[in-house]
């Protein structure tokens, strides 16, 4: 960075969505009750995975990893979005900035690799369903869960090396009420070509090389599906993947969008990208929750234990 463009007194300013800044305290309300749904519900499938027993698979492992992807990402736009809504506090200094993009971006890589995995898990449970016990077992899952951090991790840090050698000597103004990697290159005056290809191989790397390796698993459990003669036993299979297929279309449908949007879009309107790049990031944690709960009998069931429980011992603290 140029002398007078250290990243200790480098200041970006965040944003509200655009044109509707007069609807601040409105617009907050939907923002709250994102942030306490996904929240709630993400706590509560951990703790529902925990506290069960029946639960302890390597089906809801790796979907207790989907709630951990989710309240990352919720959390790491938690301490920006809030304040530009509530106090208009728009300025964040570059460290505190490249922290949080770094957390999101990792935290949405993630998320695709755990969906990924989740696509294996189907795969193995209705392929090999004999060999599932022994092909998936907790030491695997954990492997599969450490490689997945340190995938998503390590191929972000050069990332932020190379953000920490450019110069931002445009208007400062960011397009999000939170960081991201895509909106900060495009106030650089110095070349992000390095940049835009290195961030542009991992956008490739995950819209392209995950979903096409969960169709492939998809394609392989239809066959095997196609397979079975029974039909209450199709319909039992694909029913175990109807949840795992709602989460994927709920992740990927928006990146795709936003991708789409950041990269042909320029002459769109700028609240078409503030309310894209919001429904990319918040809308998984709030919805994911809710489907498993939805979808999933033992998951439905260990909430619904768990909430009699929570009942039953706030009733009993409030006998005389």
């Amino acid at each position: 960075m140029s002398p007078g463009n250290s990243s200790d007194s480098l200041v970006f300013l965040l944003v509200s969505i655009p044109g509707l800044a007069h609807l601040h305290c409105w617009v907050v309300v939907p923002f709250c009750l994102m942030y306490l749904i996904a929240m709630l519900g993400n706590c509560t499938i951990l703790l529902v995975v925990r506290t069960y027993q029946r639960l302890h698979e390597p089906m809801y492992y790796f979907l207790s990893m989907l709630a951990i992807t989710d309240l990352g990402l919720t959390l790491s736009t938690l301490p920006t979005v809030p304040r530009v809504f509530w106090f208009g506090a728009m300025e964040i200094r570059f460290p505190v900035c490249l922290t949080q993009m770094f957390c999101i971006h990792a935290f949405s890589f993630m998320e695709s690799s755990v969906l990924l995995a989740m696509a294996f898990d189907r795969y193995v449970a209705i392929c090999y369903p004999l060999r599932y016990s022994s092909i998936l077992t907790p030491s695997r899952v954990a492997k599969a869960g450490l490689a997945i951090v340190c995938r998503c991790t390590m191929t972000l840090f050069p990332l932020i090396c190379l953000l920490t050698r450019m110069s931002f000597c445009r208007s400062h103004v960011l397009s999000h009420s939170y960081c991201l990697h895509q909106d900060m290159i495009r106030l650089a005056c110095t070349n992000s070509t390095l940049n835009s290809l290195y961030g542009l191989t991992l956008v490739l790397l995950i819209v392209i090389l995950d979903p096409v390796l969960i169709t492939v698993s998809y394609i392989m459990i239809i066959k095997t599906v196609l397979g079975i003669a029974s039909r209450e036993a199709q319909a039992k299979a694909l029913n175990t993947c109807i949840s795992h297929f709602s989460a994927v279309l709920i992740f990927y449908v928006p990146m795709v969008g936003l991708s789409i949007i950041h990269r042909y879009g320029k002459n769109a309107a700028p609240i078409s990208h503030a309310l894209m790049a919001n429904i990319y990031l918040f809308i998984p944690p709030v919805l994911n929750p809710i489907i498993y709960s939805m979808q999933t009998k033992h998951i439905r069931q260990g909430v619904v234990r768990l909430l009699c429980q929570s009942l039953a011992w706030s009733g009993h603290g409030q006998q005389p």
